[in-house]
């Protein structure tokens, strides 16, 4: 799929005045940020901006998370974390390509809508818009959301430009850790000595969010009742009269009554302006992929192969899939960067990988003829185009309610398995394949076993690497996949049905990222390591699509065979349909914004 390019809009700054000019080279799928209005506030402190500035950030923010490949439901509420600080409403109908959203701040109301020309997935993207809106929300006064210390989330975004971005962030983070411990050791050295704490103390302890505790006075004063008069009473109408005259006006929303409140003195934070969100957000979008093509082909080629081998395959097959899927997902990502069809580039690259296989299988067969017989392999290496993305997130928003986004990633899924299995079979048909299934390998249970934990972990590093992940990312992600894979296959082996297993399976991929989620809040493991659920989730599982139940079906439909079709087509579904329930399922049990409908 595509990475890192989708959706790209380009933005640049005119020389003369310094104002910005929205460009799309290719569409004019962008949010005109060179409207009067937006450009009067240009400079301006974003939290006193007008209502057309403040939604061109709250939208944009939006429109690159939904870019990225994530659920509607994750881009409203990466949009509403954004427009919250801001005091504003937004009411967002979010769908594969599109987003239509309403902006009010009580006085002013306006809508805006973008499309993008297509749908891909970015997980590093995922990851720092998640730190974009911590980063934002700290500037405006309010606490982090995503991380627990806000010192991971500012190193981060304001070195977006640094190369050594993230070495500066583990030092910024240990050297923080340090710091609190230091605060910690004093405080409790004190409580042990007597329990007295001085008040300069006490504001130096940060709390457990990396928030100074301060307790205004007019609280304090407050909660010790009304104060008495000169003659020491107290007249209930007198106090009544003065509570009504220091009424706060009531406003238009009361979860919003942090705006216009008086920030913590205690805390400098200079003010952002409308200019510098949009400076953030362009290195964000801006940002190269991770990979180059012939390493995003080399992870493919991997991952492609160990899927082979979880499948049944022997060396030969591994073989053929590894040169197949490597060359295809090589191709792949040059006619991307030309933004060509994503459909036609699927069914070109497919075709190739296909026959690429299957010729450094024939050229194998001149040593050995063995390898001629492993008609199958082609089908192996055709598995790196499964869009595992979508049709996850399709789920997902599905479990959410959200039935028009579900609905069409799910039908972009079909069309991209469509179309890739269109090609096989129309391969197979030229050079006349005829795949019939992996022969055993008759391994001992105990090396077999641990084989496939290192072809899962292998798998799934290499799909996340097709997913633009960061490094630490793709390891944390294919130690998830590693165990959640090799479990279910035992368990199937044991006699489980497959698509029972692949509901376990799911579920466990979900709880072993909560698990580990929670583990970096408490502590025991670095803060930089926390990575959102679903940039975990869906790598670790996406090895368990049954791409070769996927192609079977096909096959054997352009054979006319159309009880064997419905056969593999029916284990497909139901496989596909287990999948995401076993992860909405891990997020209803660990996660209370999906136990509860609000």
């Amino acid at each position: 799929m595509p990475c890192g390019t989708t959706g790209r809009v380009r933005f640049r700054r005119a020389q003369n005045d310094g104002t910005a000019t929205a460009v799309s080279n290719y569409h004019t799928h962008s949010i005109p940020l060179d409207m009067e209005d937006i450009e009067r506030d240009w400079d301006r402190p974003i939290a006193q901006a007008g209502i057309a500035a403040k939604a061109s950030v709250i939208v944009r923010v939006g429109m690159l998370d939904l870019g990225a490949g994530t659920g509607s439901f994750r881009v409203r509420e990466m949009m509403h974390r954004v427009a919250y600080p801001l005091g504003v409403h937004v009411r967002a109908d979010v769908n594969l390509t599109d987003i239509a959203a309403t902006c009010t701040d009580g006085k002013n109301r306006i809508t805006e809508v973008i499309d993008l020309p297509t749908t891909g997935v970015n997980t590093e993207r995922i990851w720092l818009l998640e730190h974009f809106a911590d980063w934002f929300n700290i500037h405006l006064g309010k606490g982090s959301v995503y991380h627990a210390q806000s010192v991971v989330s500012e190193e981060l975004v304001e070195h977006l430009d640094d190369p050594e971005a993230r070495t500066s962030l583990m030092r910024a983070v240990e050297k923080d850790q340090t710091a609190q411990e230091t605060a910690q050791e004093v405080i409790e050295a004190i409580a042990d000595g007597g329990g007295q704490r001085t008040a300069p103390m006490e504001e130096a302890a940060p709390d457990a969010s990396g928030e100074r505790e301060s307790e205004p006075a007019e609280k304090t004063a407050s909660a010790e009742g009304p104060a008495p008069d000169a003659d020491g009473d107290s007249p209930a109408s007198d106090d009544r009269h003065g509570r009504r005259a220091k009424r706060t006006p009531k406003r238009y929303a009361e979860h919003f009554d942090h705006i216009d409140a008086a920030s913590d003195p205690k805390r400098q934070v200079p003010a952002l302006t409308v200019r510098q969100v949009h400076d953030r957000l362009d290195l964000i979008e801006r940002r190269r992929p991770l990979y180059a093509p012939w390493q995003s082909g080399l992870a493919a080629g991997l991952a492609c192969a160990a899927f082979v081998f979880l499948l049944g395959g022997g060396i030969y097959d591994m073989v053929g899939a590894f040169v197949g899927a490597g060359l295809g997902q090589w191709l792949r990502r040059r006619l991307f960067a030309k933004h060509l069809n994503q459909f036609f580039v699927t069914f070109v690259c497919v075709a190739v990988a296909a026959l690429a296989c299957t010729g450094v299988l024939r050229v194998i067969g001149l040593i050995d003829p063995v390898a001629l017989q492993h008609d199958t392999a082609y089908i192996g290496a055709m598995l790196f185009v499964i869009p595992g993305f979508p049709l996850i997130t399709g789920g997902l928003d599905i479990a959410k309610i959200d039935f028009p986004s579900g609905i069409q990633r799910l039908c972009y899924t079909l069309a991209i398995i469509l179309m890739a299995t269109l090609a096989g079979w129309m391969t197979a048909f030229v050079v006349h394949l005829n795949p019939g299934g992996f022969e055993p390998l008759g391994l001992d249970p105990l090396l077999n076993n641990c084989l496939r934990f290192v072809a899962a972990f292998v798998g799934v590093w290499g799909f996340s690497i097709l997913f633009n992940s960061p490094q630490r990312m793709c390891l944390v992600a294919a130690t998830i996949g590693a165990i959640t894979d090799t479990f279910r296959l035992i368990i199937v082996d044991y006699g489980l049905p497959a698509e029972a297993g692949a509901f376990v399976g799911a579920l466990l991929a979900g709880l072993l990222a909560a698990g580990w989620r929670s583990s970096v809040r408490r502590g025991w493991l670095p803060r930089y390591l926390d990575y959102p659920r679903i940039c975990l989730t869906v790598p670790s599982i996406v090895i368990m699509v049954p791409g070769m139940y996927l192609y079977r079906a096909m096959f054997h439909l352009g054979q006319f065979d159309t009880q064997l079709a419905l056969d593999w087509a029916f284990r497909a579904f139901m496989v596909i349909v287990c999948l995401p329930i076993g992860l909405a399922m891990a997020r209803v049990i660990t996660d209370k914004s999906w136990r509860y409908d609000v």
